[in-house]
């Protein structure tokens, strides 16, 4: 009796609930997570936190950057959420360090949406920089002007940045 009932069972879609999240994120190369955290995320924080609708903010900070999450209510459109996200990025601007190499950026998100291909790149001749390089450069720019991908990240490896230490006293007597 069970068996035949189970196809006579109704079955019911699981509603597509989107939530309203976006990812606010800026970049200060060479600075460690404690400077990202108090001379970036901070401000940041303080001004996206009175928008208003905001449940949930989350941030991280790495070595040169930060990245902070707003989860908004579910009957937030997230494309008027996204104006009071750019507002209050102009709004922190004059409390962000002058030397960012670019303003702060924000993108909508969805959390439910997993990663659809993962890559891994490794080289026996090239050095992992110029691995980065040809990953960043090339396949991650064709990968994005494919119709329907939303997003390409590229990790793993830092850029290489140069770092020159130098002896003001020794500096000095060169003059």
């Amino acid at each position: 009796m069970g068996i035949v009932a189970y196809r006579f069972l109704p079955v019911a879609a699981i509603p597509r609930v989107d939530f309203p999240v976006i990812s606010v994120s800026a970049s200060l190369p060479g600075a460690d997570p404690a400077t990202v955290a108090s001379s970036v995320a901070a401000p940041l924080e303080r001004r996206l936190g009175q928008i208003s609708g905001v449940t949930e903010m989350t941030s991280q900070s790495t070595l040169g950057g930060t990245s902070i999450t707003l989860q908004f209510d579910l009957n937030r459109n997230v494309d008027r959420a996204a104006r009071d996200v750019q507002a209050a990025i102009n709004a922190a601007a004059n409390d962000l360090p002058i030397n960012l190499p670019s303003p702060p950026t924000y993108r909508k998100v969805n959390p439910a949406d997993a990663p659809i291909m993962i890559l891994a790149m490794i080289s026996e001749s090239l050095k992992p920089t110029q691995v980065y390089e040809n990953a960043d450069e090339i396949v991650a720019q064709r990968l994005s002007q494919v119709e329907g991908v939303s997003q390409v990240f590229v990790g793993g490896s830092e850029k290489s940045a140069v770092r020159v230490q130098i002896n003001p006293g020794a500096l000095a007597s060169t003059g």
